[in-house]
This record gives structure tokens, C-alpha cells and sequence, in this order.
């Protein structure tokens, strides 16, 4: 393609997280998602007519053979990430995957490995791009608390907790999927925080971590702590619940991170640095979306010829050796 021509994008998945990927579409200069692909029609013609997609498929290779799009953004469930990566690549369709790339860290590794070089290969990874997150990589860059020697994320929802009779809980409303899978929080959930505390600090390991099932509603875990340590000495806990009685049922993260010199905070939305510069503050769904924005800006330069896109599946596979380290660090049954 060149810089110039519109860049015509093939959506993968009509579900709820799509429309924030449609928005982000449309605000993406000379940018246009021409088809979506989903088994559900009603879904997928729903998403069609609210965005004016000209094309709706019952799946994935049928779209890609009518229309061959320049890029595929993936946002179809976990378990079809790999043989769609693989059809878009085969076809020499760019690939934009929403995270995590595959159930496991092997099936992920050979993914990358087997497409390697022969199209640009992405990974959506949004919560790195979220306004506040990239205001406080800045804040540390401009070195106004010094060298991190200490942080605490903390996620504590009441996603689990039922709040409607005869109805499932608000994170399962919202995500039903979530209720079987077996690795769930770290996995679907917590990969963002991970990733995130891998873009603030760089070279993070897990020293240890635990953890449990508090819901009878999920199979898999739905609370955790995670111990950090990084390169530089820094040590750090993540910790985040979906079963916190009386908690709001999304998820708002808590930083507080501590350097030499000073301490940045982040609650409630509410951006803060102990050296007294002014503080920040964003709405919520705003910020949430502007996170999508930036993903499909950033990927769609790459495909014009500008800087690589951040997390490449390559790229993205340390986030997920983290991923993997918690379960195993914390005896959880095996990936199988």
C-alpha cells in the first residue's frame, strides 16, 4: 500500500469490546473498516448498520477472499486468534490481534514464529495507550521522582458480586465467555495491568505470586497478588479481585509509585505527583476509548511506513512469559 491510499480494514468479531475498535476506525484518518466477520449475522449486520460497514461475512476466510483487506483487526474470542493470525498471514494480510494472542505462552511462541517477517504482526494491547499511563512513562522520563524503587497496583471490583436477581453478575453480562475459562484474571484481565507495569518499568519479573477462587460463578481464578521485582531494584506488588462485596462492578486501577525523590499517584481517575506540579484528571470512558484511538493510529502509521507498533506479537510475548511465570509461580494447573 501506499502512504497515501485509503487503508481498508477487515474486523474480525461484532461483540461488545468491537464497537470501542469501530470508533477507534473512524476516527482513524483515511482509514475505513470496508467488512466485519462474525458467526453471529444478527450481531455482525448490527455493528454494519450502526458504523456503515458496506460488507458483513459469516466468517473470517470468506472476508478475507471477497475483499482482501489491507489489515485484519481481530477482535474474535481467545480460542480463534491463532487460525485466523495464520489465514490473514497466508494471504499476506497485515494482522492487528486483540490480546491475549493465544490461551498459552507455546501456542503463542510458535504463532509468532511460524508468521515471523511476512506481515506486520500486532498485538492489541490498549491499556498501555490509556492517557494516564502514557502521561506517567513521561512524568518518569522527565525523571520527577527519580529512579522507582517501590509501586502497588491494586484493581478491587465487585464484577462477581450479584446485583440483579435471577441474573448473572455485571462482568459476566458483559462478558459471558469469561465464566468458563480456566486461567481467567491473570490471563483475560490482568495481562493489562502486566503489560502496563512493563511499559512504566522496564524489566520486570515475578518473584512470586498466589492465587484463589472467590466466586462460585467462574472456573478459573478471579483474584490475585503478584510480587514484581525489576533490574533497577525496584520491587512491587499487583494485586486485583472481581469478588469484592460492596465494590463497583468495573474495574478502575490504583497506582503508587515511589521513587528517590518523590511519589507519583493514581486514584480515581485523578493523575498526582508529590513534587507539586498540577495534578491530572480524565473521564473515565473517555479515556478507555482514547486508548483504542491511539492503538489503530499508531498501527495504521506503522502500516504507512512509520515507526514499528509498540507491542508486536514479538514484542508481546514478554508480557506474556510474565503471564505465564504468575501461574506457575503460584502452582496453578499447568497450561496443558
Amino acid at each position: 500500500m501506499t502512504a497515501s491510499a485509503p487503508l481498508r480494514i477487515g474486523l474480525v468479531g461484532a461483540g461488545m469490546i468491537s464497537g470501542y475498535h469501530l470508533t477507534a476506525w473512524r476516527r482513524c484518518p483515511g482509514a475505513e473498516v470496508v467488512a466485519i466477520a462474525d458467526p453471529s449475522e444478527a450481531a455482525a449486520r448490527g455493528r454494519a448498520g450502526e458504523f456503515a460497514v458496506a460488507q458483513v461475512f459469516a466468517d473470517a476466510d470468506a472476508m478475507m477472499d471477497a475483499v482482501r483487506p489491507d489489515a485484519v483487526d481481530i477482535a474474535a474470542p481467545m480460542e480463534f486468534h491463532a487460525g485466523i493470525c495464520r489465514a490473514a498471514a497466508d494471504r499476506g494480510i497485515a494482522i492487528m490481534c486483540q490480546k491475549p494472542l493465544c490461551p498459552t505462552l507455546g501456542e503463542a511462541r510458535a504463532l509468532v514464529a511460524e508468521i515471523g517477517g511476512r506481515v506486520p504482526f500486532a498485538v492489541h494491547e490498549n491499556w498501555r495507550f490509556r492517557p494516564p499511563y502514557r502521561a506517567i512513562r513521561r512524568w518518569l522520563d522527565d525523571g520527577r521522582i527519580g529512579r522507582v524503587r517501590a509501586f502497588t497496583m491494586e484493581v478491587m471490583t465487585g464484577g462477581l458480586i450479584p446485583d440483579l436477581p435471577g441474573q448473572p453478575p455485571p462482568a459476566l453480562r458483559r462478558q459471558p465467555f469469561m465464566a468458563g475459562m480456566p486461567r481467567f484474571t491473570v490471563l483475560e484481565g490482568m495481562i493489562h495491568q502486566i503489560d502496563t507495569l512493563r511499559f512504566l518499568l522496564d524489566g520486570l519479573s515475578v518473584a512470586g505470586a498466589r492465587l484463589a477462587r472467590l466466586s462460585d460463578r467462574v472456573v478459573g481464578e478471579d483474584t490475585a497478588m503478584i510480587l514484581f521485582e525489576s533490574p533497577a531494584g525496584a520491587i512491587g506488588t499487583l494485586s486485583h479481585s472481581l469478588a469484592v462485596p460492596g465494590a463497583a462492578p468495573r474495574s478502575s486501577d490504583t497506582l503508587t509509585l515511589i521513587g528517590e525523590r518523590g511519589t507519583i499517584g493514581f486514584r480515581d481517575w485523578v493523575l498526582s505527583c508529590s513534587d507539586g506540579g498540577p495534578a491530572e484528571t480524565w473521564e473515565r470512558e473517555a479515556a478507555y476509548q482514547a486508548s483504542f484511538d491511539a492503538v489503530m493510529a499508531q498501527f495504521a502509521g506503522w502500516l504507512r511506513g512509520g515507526p514499528a507498533f509498540e507491542t508486536t506479537a514479538a514484542e508481546n510475548l514478554a508480557t506474556l512469559a510474565l503471564v505465564d511465570d504468575v501461574y506457575r509461580l503460584a502452582g496453578w494447573p499447568s497450561e496443558g
